[in-house]
């Protein structure tokens, strides 16, 4: 007999999206409690659990620790062993067992009890050892496991873990986590590299070729070389006017002599960006136009598209194949 192995997974599938609509219960006066308790804790924030739900728990806690929430998991069996020193006066415990009378867990919940420590717990019996326990009681729906015998945790373990990312969430708009805090706990990695602002990565101060507009060609020659990105920026009263690069000067080394002002053949109105323009967008421009170098100005500046600017970087090819934008 030929199994169809699609159908069952599509059935695994359809169990699990109906069994977790259920989760919309639990999101009551005791959710707005834990979100409270969390956003208020002074110390860190322990998730524990055992077996699938200790799985759960490392998860929830890493999202936690990348969302500003400092965490981490704390194995019950090893806390048994010593490892309840960590926990302080001032943590918070999160404690995810679906069954709630997990045996491991005794010694941590009487330790918190005693010790006057905050929990948490999160499973699906109401009269369980863990809701008893625990300062905040989450019950979590039962719900129906999806594989063929109905036993193995599956569905169990997913609405625990869209619980927790819920949780975040709600932590998460209740302390305006926005892109930027986000930036600043993933500086690695493809997202890290999509959140990268063209201020992050720009050359600025002493690194920028300025050029004042009334400069002779052998001055612009000297502070271009010396700066060493192909290019310069002119200016006039702090504002720039234009631009000269290197290939200009070479082309205009025909017509004009050393002294010649830098003006006679700068490009004026040159291209830029504001300072918190994306990386990559700033590198779709250059691949465009067909240029190494991009100014940078404050975003008022850009916002206004004003001609005259105070440039505030230069952000170059080289420094986005640096940081992996390409």
């Amino acid at each position: 007999m030929k199994i169809n192995y699609i159908n069952i997974a599509k059935k695994a599938s359809k169990i699990q999206i109906s069994e977790l609509k259920k989760i919309n219960k639990v999101f009551d006066r005791k959710f707005i409690k834990a979100v409270n308790l969390i956003s208020n804790c002074k110390g860190k924030i322990i998730a524990a659990g055992v077996g699938k739900s200790g799985l759960v728990a490392r998860k929830i806690s890493a999202t936690l620790s990348s969302v500003g929430f400092p965490s981490f998991y704390l194995n019950p069996s090893e806390a048994n062993h010593g490892d309840l020193g960590q926990i302080d006066k001032r943590d918070i415990l999160i404690v995810f067992s679906y069954s709630g009378n997990t045996l491991e867990l005794t010694n941590m919940l009487k330790y918190s009890n005693r010790f006057n420590i905050k929990i948490i717990g999160v499973a699906s019996k109401k009269d369980s050892l863990l809701l008893k326990a625990s300062d905040v009681p989450i019950l979590i729906p039962q719900v129906r496991e999806s594989d063929p015998t109905g036993l193995v945790p599956t569905t169990s373990t997913s609405i625990t873990l869209l619980f927790g990312d819920c949780l975040c969430s709600a932590l998460m708009q209740k302390a305006s986590f926005s892109k930027e805090r986000f930036k600043i706990f993933h500086p690695g990695g493809s997202i890290g590299k999509t959140l990268l602002l063209v201020k992050d990565i720009m050359l600025t101060g002493n690194k920028l070729p300025l050029i004042n507009y009334k400069s002779s060609m052998l001055k612009a020659i000297q502070i271009i070389s010396k700066k060493n990105l192909g290019i310069g920026i002119i200016l006039k009263n702090k504002l720039t006017v234009g631009i000269v690069t290197d290939g200009d000067i070479r082309r205009g080394a025909r017509k004009f002599s050393t002294n010649t002002k830098i003006e006679n053949f700068m490009t004026k109105k040159p291209l830029y960006v504001g300072q918190n323009t994306s990386a990559e967008k700033a590198l779709s421009i250059m691949s465009q136009k067909k240029i190494t170098s991009l100014l940078v100005s404050t975003d008022e500046d850009h916002t206004k598209k004003r001609a005259y600017f105070k440039p505030i970087g230069i952000i170059h090819i080289h420094s986005l194949l640096k940081y992996g934008i390409k």
